[in-house]
């Protein structure tokens, strides 16, 4: 079942043939999902080359009632931006809204549009001597407005915050085509409800991001990255303490990595050296600081040595180039890539307080082998804001259909232990199509209430991407 034409007339007349895809050739980049994992049929994507398009459009899916479904970059890995099957929803790509608007640099503050790619971003502030700090493994083609609708993490959360925090204001294509212009630059706002927040993390559910202002900062002017063997996880949890202590809190980066997840990138990535070979707990530090006049590789290499008087430390070393500094970094990314390598996985991006890091790890451990002995656990991510992908990998001898089968049991029980330490079980992939109903097990009842509440005022129709995020009524 594909739109009436009359409706397909409609939005041709507003976007033309680059703004209203139909053909079914032309909107098949538009309905898989980067991992393959969620596929489905579109009746038109829409491809608008400005707000007052956008609004356009928006106007007439609702006068016609056809959902949408905004898209981004299309790197998200919950389906959010991917339509069901029924062949009746509008895609609305905001590819084409990729203008950076305006930089004040004076005011710290860079204004663009949803579509532009994250790394553009990044090089625009730092061509006008400054830094926006959102750093993510698929910067060179996910788009601003899927990070900020699905509200990304990163590798600097640390030190910066998750997406919505660099966020000062919006523009917003509302359900009913209204445009709500919230683009204020202003780091003190008090007149009432902080809306912007109702669409950070809210998957388009209420909403299409249209532009965005963005917090920018000054620019690391020295950076020290050393990679760091750790007696365990505790000993990891008290070193970030004492490196937040010391270095005046300049840490910007603390990723933990276990031994097998960096074993699986030896194995599976040609010409992978690993740093610090044979320990079974390691971490990924990065201090960075605005002022040139402090030694940070000094700082970092004193801190270390009292580190190691305590015990945390087991062996370190502190990159002595750029070219070392990024391949450090680059062992740690390429981390998913090495795990896919060497069979199917489980994966779990969860967050717990960072105190609580240490009993996760061991629990969860625990938890995977007892439903298998054999499983591989290999876990890996962002201690230092309590992020971690707990990922469980195929071992060699179990076929891949028996190991997927495993799923549902161990899912059930790492959740568990999650919602006992006070985490939750999505960290910063979001809900998507993929966690509805966990949503549902997991989160209180009144949170949910007022979220279809939210969701009721502003979409009463439930026309923008419906199926996401909220789970089904009871």
């Amino acid at each position: 079942m594909t739109l009436d034409p009359q409706t397909l007339s409609q939005l041709k007349d507003i976007g033309g043939d680059a703004g209203c895809l139909s053909e079914p050739d032309q909107m098949e980049p538009f309905v898989h999902d980067v991992r393959g994992a969620a596929a489905g049929r579109a009746g038109v994507v829409l491809r608008p080359a400005s707000t007052e398009d956008a609004a356009r459009m928006v106007r007439v899916c609702t006068e016609h009632g056809v959902s949408m479904v905004p898209h981004g970059g299309n790197t998200g890995y919950m389906g959010a931006s991917i339509p069901d099957g029924s062949g009746r929803q509008a895609v609305v790509s905001l590819a084409r809204l990729n203008r950076i608007r305006e930089l004040d640099a004076r005011n710290f503050t860079i204004t663009v549009e949803a579509g532009c790619i994250l790394e553009h971003i990044q090089r625009a502030a730092e061509e006008a001597e400054r830094l926006f700090p959102l750093t993510l493994g698929a910067q060179g083609s996910c788009q601003i407005g899927g990070n900020l609708s699905t509200n990304a993490g990163g590798t600097n959360v640390l030190r910066y915050g998750n997406a919505r925090e660099l966020v000062l204001g919006l523009e917003v294509v509302l359900p009913d085509g209204r445009v709500w212009n919230g683009l204020r630059g202003l780091r003190k706002d008090n007149t009432g409800y902080n809306l912007k927040q109702l669409f950070l993390g809210a998957e388009g559910t209420l909403g299409i991001i249209t532009a965005a202002v963005l917090k920018l900062f000054p620019p690391p002017q020295h950076t020290a990255v050393a990679m760091v063997a750790v007696r365990d996880p505790a000993a990891a949890v008290d070193l970030l303490s004492h490196l937040r202590a010391s270095t005046g809190d300049l840490v910007s980066g603390f990723e933990y990595m276990h031994g097998s997840a960096l074993e699986m990138a030896r194995r599976n990535l040609p010409g992978t050296e690993l740093p610090l070979p044979g320990h079974e707990h390691t971490v990924l530090v990065e201090v960075s600081g605005a002022s040139p006049d402090t030694d940070l590789d000094d700082v970092t290499e004193r801190a270390l040595a009292a580190a190691f008087e305590q015990g945390w430390v087991l062996d370190a070393v502190v990159a002595s180039s750029l070219a070392q500094q990024r391949d450090f970094w680059q062992l740690r990314e390429h981390l998913p890539e090495a795990q896919m390598r060497e069979g199917a996985r489980i994966l779990f991006d969860v967050s717990v307080p960072v105190s609580a890091v240490p009993e996760f790890l061991e629990r969860g451990r625990a938890i995977a082998h007892s439903v298998d002995e054999d499983i591989l656990v290999s876990p890996f991510g962002h201690v230092g804001d309590g992020n971690i992908h707990f990922d469980l990998v195929q071992p060699s001898a179990m076929a891949r259909d028996d190991f997927l089968a495993l799923s549902p049991t161990v899912s059930e029980r790492i959740n568990g232990l999650i919602a006992e330490l006070g985490g939750s079980f999505s960290a910063e992939h979001g809900i998507g199509r993929v966690k509805r109903e966990t949503l549902a097990r997991y989160r209180d009842p009144v949170e949910i209430e007022l979220m279809r509440s939210i969701k009721s005022a502003l979409d009463p129709r439930n026309l923008m991407n419906p199926g996401v995020l909220l789970p089904d009524a009871a």
